[in-house]
């Protein structure tokens, strides 16, 4: 490549914000890369399938109170509340509180006992034993992911509820993965 044309390339990925290693660059050269991979937004997908898993577990042997301290455990670790509103719309909410953009909400869809929100039983407290991803399609760009598709959740009878579910997820400042869009819903049928 002659030098011209190493500087309309360099020209060209300054002007479209992409980061390029220059001239003489080596693999030993340091570099920053904030982007979420693909293997980052599965592994959270199947967190939050072991999270609800585990909520129903503490709550089948240790009851409530178990449930809601697990629940607000899960909700730390997955969900992006600590940084802001998460756009959550849970499955089975009336309104006026269909939405749930506090942790307050979104603790009280899955383990109920809110008197703030009346009609929460506890979605958490169904008996999930297990849970399935089927995802449609997968958007990343940089440090953020939308996915969506089909979530199987079974319970201990061994039913299963399929739910229609879209996830937004972000990357943050120390590169854990968080749920900043929730929406679920369950299919339409005729």
């Amino acid at each position: 490549m002659t030098l011209s044309a190493r500087r309309f390339a360099l020209g060209v990925g300054l002007a479209l914000g992409l980061s390029t290693l220059g001239v003489g660059a080596s693999a030993q050269t340091p570099a920053r890369n904030d982007n979420i991979t693909l293997e980052q937004v599965l592994a959270a997908q199947q967190a939050w399938g072991r999270g609800l898993v585990s909520i129903a577990t503490a709550h089948r042997e240790g009851g409530a109170e178990r449930g809601r301290a697990v629940a607000g455990q899960v909700l730390d670790a997955a969900y992006g509340y600590a940084s802001g509103p998460v756009l959550f719309k849970p499955t089975l909410t009336l309104a006026p509180q269909t939405f749930r953009t506090t942790r307050e909400g979104a603790l009280a869809y899955f383990a109920g006992g809110n008197p703030a929100f009346p009609n929460d039983t506890g979605f958490a407290f169904n008996g999930w034993t297990g849970v399935e991803v089927q995802n449609a399609a997968i958007f990343i760009e940089g440090r953020t992911a939308v996915t969506q598709g089909n979530v199987r959740l079974t319970d201990g009878q061994g039913r299963v509820t399929t739910v229609d579910k879209t996830w937004g997820f972000h990357r943050d400042d120390a590169g854990v993965v968080r749920i900043v869009l929730h929406h679920s819903s369950l299919p339409h049928t005729r």
